[in-house]
């Protein structure tokens, strides 16, 4: 089986993690996140991939390679210029074969993937659109379906009882490649909103699901789909590593303070006495914490050192950054790529800070 994945996107709205690194490798948990979907799709038999790239595109090959790591055949088409997700679907036109997955690259999910090609075959379809149900969906693009699963109707933001229905796109389709005639060369096409239409009546069909999903875009999600992975709330190869305390402590790191569940702690990070981490932190290789420190609900990425005395609650670090002594960095901010925070700040209500900022002592109170 064979899929292409749409990574061409800048990340902006995930900065300042996607200021230094492309998005699909963003460290997410103890690998790129992109490896979350590739090990999701070859387990429902895909053996190969077109990455379909644009920004820092190279980067993405650089970490990935041939993807004969994950048992799969790996190859990269790139965007110079956007072309909207059909756009970019069309460019991989001359690779693809008869049937297809195509998948956003910025969701985590584990949606079973062989009953929606089961039923992609079962209707004869053109094309099968995974759907998951949301509590407000105001906010969203909502499918309606008929009652055998084809599609009646898309509604943008409806208001409140303006349609019965709750499902939108999850971001996974089974395709048919001659669904390609529908798209222009050369230009920039939206599937969602030019060619899906046109299908309404002509062999469109909905998946419904309730499996885990969660779209990956901004800090908070981030941290989010991490804790869920963590806790085992979505099925992921990192299960495997947590005992049935939904802890993983590296055998070569050093723990010498608290260490409270669900966490996961990597080679050569280091927890100082009296420091509390936990629960909901990942700690990344070469980590330290500084003795009388506390981390929770956190990620703090390869190399980071945070120092005494710090508060560190609803955050990210990023990896190569330096924290001073009674630091605190809360409610969902940010430090991007090598950035060094002296003693005595206070970042805080979702601040970001971009890679490479220096602060000296006491310099900010966000």
């Amino acid at each position: 089986m064979q899929a292409v994945i749409l990574v061409g996107g800048q990340g902006t709205r995930l900065r300042p993690l996607t200021s230094t690194v492309p998005k699909p490798v963003v460290q997410l948990v103890d690998r790129p996140f992109i490896s979350f979907m590739l090990e999701w799709l070859h387990g429902h038999g895909v053996d190969d991939v077109i990455m379909s790239c644009g920004f820092l595109a190279d980067s993405v090959r650089a970490v990935l390679g041939d993807g004969s790591e994950l048992g799969l055949r790996l190859r990269f088409v790139e965007e110079r210029e956007p072309r909207g997700t059909a756009g970019a679907l069309k460019m991989a036109e001359s690779m693809l074969d008869e049937r297809f997955l195509m998948l956003n690259g910025d969701v985590l999910t584990d949606i079973d993937l062989s009953a929606q090609i089961a039923q992609h075959e079962r209707t004869g379809a053109r094309a099968t659109l995974s759907l998951v149900p949301v509590e407000d969906p105001s906010a969203y693009g909502v499918v309606v379906l008929e009652q055998d699963r084809s599609v009646l109707d898309f509604v943008e933001k409806p208001s409140p009882g303006q349609v019965d229905s709750n499902l939108i796109s999850a971001g996974a389709y089974v395709l048919q490649r001659d669904v390609l005639e529908l798209v222009e060369p050369d230009r920039n096409v939206s599937i969602e909103r030019e060619v899906w239409p046109r299908l309404v009546g002509d062999g469109l069909f909905g998946f419904p699901s309730d499996s885990y999903w969660l779209d990956i875009g901004t800090p908070e999600r981030y941290l989010q789909g991490t804790f869920d992975i963590i806790s085992g709330n979505v099925e992921s190869a990192v299960r495997a590593r947590l005992d049935g305390d939904r802890l993983a402590i590296d055998e070569r790191a050093e723990v010498l303070g608290r260490v409270s569940a669900p966490a996961l702690i990597e080679q050569g990070a280091r927890v100082e006495e009296g420091a509390h981490v936990g629960g909901l932190v990942v700690l990344g290789e070469d980590v330290s914490i500084g003795a009388g420190s506390i981390v929770e609900r956190a990620v703090i990425l390869r190399g980071a050192q945070i120092g005494e005395g710090c508060e560190l609650r609803d955050c990210i670090v990023a990896a190569g950054c330096r924290v001073g002594p009674r630091t605190r960095i809360t409610d969902g901010a940010v430090l991007g790529e090598g950035v060094n925070v002296g003693a005595d700040n206070v970042i805080t209500s979702g601040a970001r800070i971009f890679p490479g900022v220096q602060l000296p002592d006491g310099a900010i109170e966000f």
